[in-house]
């Protein structure tokens, strides 16, 4: 299944499935849409958030200030803004993790 990423003025929007409490971080593929990702952070405190935008940052090779979250903060499902890329440059960047 595709990904949902969206056009956003600053950039482009990836749309997240986060398993928190997970026994390794891993970027794990498509799920319903939006990228699966698993983070060992519990969700207390936005340690969970952090970890997801610290996980992005290390997979898709990008700098702090480039991510941030846009929705979803006490949510599994999560929409991140990617800044400075179009919606296809995004799609090129996570292709490796969403393809079955």
């Amino acid at each position: 299944m595709a990904l949902d990423i969206r056009p956003h003025a600053e950039g482009a929007a990836l749309p997240l499935r986060v398993q928190p409490k997970a026994k390794r971080a891993a970027v794990l593929g498509a799920h319903g849409g939006a990228l699966k990702v698993a983070v060992t952070a519990p969700p207390e405190d936005g340690r969970a958030n952090d970890a997801v935008l610290a996980l992005l940052r290390d997979a898709l090779n990008l700098s702090r200030a480039r991510l941030a979250l846009l929705s979803g903060h006490t949510s599994r499902s999560k929409v991140v803004l990617v800044r400075d890329v179009t919606p296809e440059q995004l799609a090129a960047l996570v292709a490796r993790f969403a393809s079955p």
